[in-house]
């Protein structure tokens, strides 16, 4: 893993007309080429310091080259090790993992998980042992008899629409669910969701999509921040990009924040202007 962006003593020098020595100013063989170490990641990826009624949103997905956003309908295909060790370190440093309900079907999402290398991290932030999930559907369709519902070490949050069927509102909660009004009607208001969870005392938020997730936040603007990783492949075909739903009306621009790389694949963060 080398930083190329910004520039720092991990991104590795320019090549010389004579070799440093081992250890010198110029040798960054110690920096580069390597796997960083979970602590690294961390320092990375830590969120912006928050005010007392701060919050702050980031996504994290993974395309091809050519923009697929997933192969056979799962993200995995595309992705590498290394994307999987920034995916968990991501949760690490989350509150709330806020999840599509397609995605949770089509992924097979578990309930998220303590890890010891962030515990200390985490009980300095003041956080629990992990992040919740919190699951974003209009019907709630469900099946309620899996982990993620059942045996959850944070209960799982169903965010949903004031209208939405009653039986299954009663079904979520009686798996222990914690259910979430985010909307008037039907639907979920995709600001509302970051105000709800925010006001949980969940500001440290993580959206992993799916596609029309994303774009719903895109949308109404509630984007923070966004973490793509740029697979070296190319997938072709009619596979969703990152986001979807109907275009903005004027392109959202971001600035970038960083730009890791290892084996072709790019880890990038962007974040609002």
């Amino acid at each position: 893993m080398r930083r190329l962006f910004p520039v720092t003593d991990q991104t590795p020098a320019e090549p010389t007309s004579a070799p440093a020595e081992p250890g010198g100013r110029g040798d960054r063989s110690d920096r580069s080429d390597r796997e960083w170490s979970l602590d690294e990641l961390a320092e990375a990826y830590a969120y912006p310091a928050l005010g007392p009624e701060g919050h702050w949103l980031r996504a994290n997905m993974v395309s091809t080259l050519d923009g697929a956003a997933q192969h056979d309908g799962r993200s995995q295909p595309i992705s590498s090790e290394t994307d999987m060790r920034i995916f968990g370190t991501l949760r690490a440093l989350a509150d709330v993992v806020v999840v599509g309900a397609e995605t949770v079907r089509q992924e097979g999402y578990r309930p998220a998980r303590a890890r010891e290398a962030f515990a200390a991290r985490r009980a300095a932030a003041g956080q629990g042992p992990a992040p919740a999930i919190a699951v974003v559907t209009a019907g709630l369709d469900l099946d309620f008899s899996l982990p993620l519902f059942t045996s959850p070490l944070v209960p799982t949050l169903v965010v949903t629409g004031a209208a939405a069927p009653a039986e299954r509102v009663a079904a979520a909660a009686s798996a222990g669910a914690e259910v979430v009004f985010a909307g008037d009607g039907a639907a979920v208001d995709p600001a509302r969701i970051v105000r709800e969870l925010a006001d949980r005392g969940l500001r440290r938020q993580l959206t992993e999509g799916g596609p029309r997730l994303l774009g719903q936040f895109v949308a109404a603007d509630a984007l923070d921040e966004l973490c793509l990783t740029i697979s070296p492949m190319l997938a072709a075909g009619g596979a969703q990009r990152i986001s979807g739903g109907p275009p903005v009306a004027v392109p959202h621009r971001l600035a970038p924040a960083s730009v890791l790389e290892e084996a072709g694949f790019l880890y990038t963060r962007y974040r609002r202007i």
